[in-house]
């Protein structure tokens, strides 16, 4: 593969949305700007690494005609040791520069949902689901993002047979993504008199939020009805009819959202997660079509594939796709899961890359 051409060009679209981005009228539009702003960031970092990768080249030709020409062994040997890590220098900046050519992910700019169900082991089940809530909780907190809880269903120990959320934030998505999945915790419940461990599950979804141009919803095809909400919430929210629950008719999918008093905030909410579930389904089909080549990425997003296991016994975090164990289970569950996510995500691009690579050595044979 031509990179050096390919990265040329390149440059006619880099012109043009500079040309663009410098007229003011694209930004009365802030999502079209946002995503015109998101393409130019990421070709000029093409175009350094490319810059990176030219100049390692260069350096590796000018080490080797060293070697050609010299006669002193001194030289010689220094060259010899310098050409071994500007060589390295090379294919790392190459890698760098494949990376950055990689088309980013379509969802990766979205806010997202989060959706967390209690799975097997009743009681249990739904105390880990409260816990798994509270470490993205605490996640976010530290990143800065803005969560807020749409839908919820307690349990009667204080646990959470359901929660869904939203969460606002730049790199939401592209970082919580691997987190879709079945979550394994063994422990002692509390509950539990002669110390036995348990193991419960819970499921939780990472959905990329659908805006209204992804999936379009017929008025037919929606069954929308309003009810008094229930559980926690205070009085207020209690006693009105401010809960709305929408039925998407053609695949029986059904929403209630009780996110406060506003029965029309509450209905646009659950519209919008109703569009989420519609468009990560479609997603989910298109993924299942893909060739094998690329079934060895890192998770598949689906939510009955077991992911990762917390041991409370042993104080051990498992991951069971790359696999990495972490000890220091306590830490994990304050929302300290960066560690875990860096990995997953370097294994997806390399996986990404490999796929890239061998398609570029496929493209170059004759």
């Amino acid at each position: 593969m031509d990179l050096s051409g390919y990265v040329s060009n390149l440059r006619e679209r880099y012109d043009e949305l500079e040309e663009i981005l410098s007229q003011g009228g694209i930004y009365a539009q802030p999502g079209r700007a946002a995503e015109l702003t998101r393409e130019h960031a990421r070709l000029k970092e093409v175009f350094a690494q490319h810059e990176l990768w030219v100049s390692s080249q260069e350096k590796v030709a000018s080490l080797e005609a060293l070697l050609r020409e010299s006669e002193d062994p001194e030289i010689h040997q220094l060259a010899e040791e310098e050409l071994v890590q500007a060589r390295q220098a090379a294919q790392d900046a190459h890698r760098q520069l494949l990376l950055a050519l990689l088309p980013a992910d379509e969802n990766e700019s979205r806010n997202t949902v989060l959706e967390i169900r209690a799975g097997t082991g009743g009681d249990e089940a739904a105390l880990f689901a409260a816990d798994l809530y509270r470490m993205y909780s605490r996640y976010a907190e530290k990143r800065g993002w803005r969560l807020a809880p749409i839908s919820l269903a307690p349990s009667e120990l204080g646990g959470l047979r359901e929660i869904i959320a939203e969460i606002s934030g730049e790199g939401a998505y592209r970082q919580l993504r691997f987190e879709s999945g079945v979550h394994r915790v063994q422990r002692v419940p509390a509950t539990e008199s002669q110390g036995r461990i348990h193991t419960s599950t819970a499921t939780v979804a990472i959905l990329p939020e659908a805006e209204e141009v992804d999936v379009v919803l017929k008025p037919e095809e929606l069954r929308i009805e309003v009810c008094r909400a229930g559980g926690p919430g205070g009085q207020g929210v209690n006693t009105t009819d401010s809960a709305v629950q929408v039925l998407h008719i053609p695949t029986g999918l059904i929403v209630r959202c009780q996110e406060g008093r506003s029965q029309i905030k509450n209905r646009e909410k659950a519209i919008t997660i109703l569009r989420t579930r519609l468009l990560a389904q479609r997603q989910q089909e298109e993924r299942a079509r893909l060739s094998s080549e690329r079934r060895g990425l890192i998770g598949s997003g689906d939510r009955h594939e077991k992911i990762r296991t917390y041991n409370f016994p042993q104080d051990r975090v498992t991951d069971h796709r790359i696999p990495v164990t972490l000890h220091g289970l306590a830490s994990v569950l304050e929302g300290n899961i960066e560690s875990l996510l860096e990995v997953l995500a370097a294994k997806e691009m390399e996986a990404r890359l490999a796929v890239e690579e061998a398609a570029a050595s496929s493209r170059a044979t004759p």
